[in-house]
């Protein structure tokens, strides 16, 4: 996302930055995880004025002691910032110190490993909406080190969804489309379809999320969204993995290990393309990665890092004409830049990646976009292929904007999955 400011406008690097969900600035951080207490499978979502608590922890390559704060912004549904002071949605300290640290120990990669449970007693967010975790340097907001999304509901509705196969010859056989109902509680009262605004991620990917504007059905508290050139999404196929979980034996995925004194490297079977492949259905965790080991006891601060190599073979060993290929899933943020970005190797007519991972279990596809500008979304289509039955995890978001707020509530909130269309 580029910016445009007049000279004599200046911003805060704070400001600027709170404009980048789920970013790392610092290039020594690395396995940014954020989820609800006990279920790394989660997506980080809270219930207002409620027990509830979410487990960050994250990894510093410098391997010494810093002092790590965090905080949080609020933000609207389509994550820009909201107008609102953080007095009037944190109660408490605006920053706190995160203290629990541990360095790395048996691993040879040297790190730092933090961790903390958020909200603190000490800085409850007060409102419900899209709220950025920022972590930053030395209590200076200035100083950014990376954002995380997560979400605080306060439910005033309820939603009934179903994943649906289109009706359209076009994508019959390629996408799947939602059908949403909205009812708000009595208490509720919109005045126009613009006062509710609904979003619809597949497999918790901000980067591909379908933002309904304008109900189908819309009478009184109730509305419909069943327009499938609006909710409907590119099926895709079942993520490919890679079990990094053990550095010394060799997993299923694996072709070589080179273990040096400095640096471990593991390559990745190749890979190639599946578009004519026939569907196959086999259970994964829908693009996201855990850390685990098998190596050692603590997965997060005994687990190593290795440099993972990974390679794409087109058809004809040839670049596809006009389109880039990025790794896509949660190990790349599910974004396009430079660290997903592959580079295509003339000699062996192989796409070619190279990430820096931690031990764990890794989801992962193969997804193209133009290098031109444009507003397109991620394409399965020549490196994945798309098929209409493909299991994926569906996220309903539910926000209200009252006439005169001056912020996007979230008031409603639920998962359903595709899998109940298998025979």
């Amino acid at each position: 996302m580029k910016y445009i400011l007049p000279v004599c406008f200046l911003l805060s690097s704070l400001a600027v930055h709170s404009q980048l969900p789920d970013h790392i600035y610092k290039s020594t951080i690395h396995s940014v995880k954020l989820f609800k207490t006990g279920d790394p499978y989660s997506y980080p979502v809270i219930k207002l004025n409620s027990p509830e608590q979410l487990e960050l922890y994250f990894d510093d390559l410098d391997g010494d002691v810093k002092n790590y704060y965090y905080s949080y912004q609020l933000c609207n549904a389509d994550w820009s910032t909201t107008i609102l002071h953080p007095f009037d949605y944190i109660r408490g300290f605006q920053n706190v110190r995160i203290t629990t640290y541990r360095n790395s120990s048996i691993a040879f990669t040297r790190y730092t490993n933090y961790q903390v449970r958020v909200p603190d007693k000490n800085c409850v967010p007060t409102r419900s909406g899209n709220y950025l975790l920022k972590i930053f340097l030395d209590g200076d907001t200035s100083k950014l080190v990376f954002t995380k999304r997560f979400l605080v509901v306060d439910t005033k509705s309820s939603i009934a969804a179903q994943v649906l196969q289109p009706f359209s010859g076009s994508i019959f056989r390629t996408h799947q489309k939602l059908k949403v109902a909205v009812n708000l509680n009595s208490e509720l009262n919109a005045f126009s379809q613009q006062d509710v605004k609904v979003v619809l991620l597949q497999n918790f990917a901000w980067s591909t999320a379908l933002y309904q504007q304008r109900a189908t059905i819309y009478r009184g508290n109730y509305f419909e969204y069943s327009d499938e050139n609006t909710t409907a999404f590119a099926a895709g196929k079942e993520w490919r993995w890679i079990d990094l979980r053990s550095v010394k034996l060799m997993s299923e995925r694996m072709v070589r290990i080179d273990k040096q004194p400095t640096r471990t490297d593991v390559y990745v079977k190749t890979d190639g393309e599946r578009q004519q492949q026939v569907y196959l259905y086999y259970r994964d965790i829908n693009g996201l990665y855990t850390i685990e080991t098998s190596d050692n006891v603590n997965p997060f601060w005994q687990s190593d890092y290795a440099f993972v190599h990974f390679s794409f073979f087109p058809p004809g060993n040839k670049p596809y004409p006009e389109r880039d290929v990025y790794l896509f899933g949660e190990l790349t943020n599910y974004m396009a830049d430079d660290n997903s970005k592959m580079e295509f190797n003339e000699e062996k007519g192989a796409y070619e990646k190279s990430l820096l991972l931690k031990q764990g279990f890794y989801n992962y596809s193969y997804v193209t976009l133009s290098p031109k500008k444009t507003n397109e979304s991620y394409s399965f289509e020549n490196t994945e292929g798309n098929y209409w039955g493909t299991e994926n995890a569906y996220t309903i978001l539910v926000y209200y904007r009252p006439f005169g707020g001056r912020a996007d509530e979230l008031i409603g909130f639920t998962n359903i999955n595709s899998v109940f269309q298998r025979p």
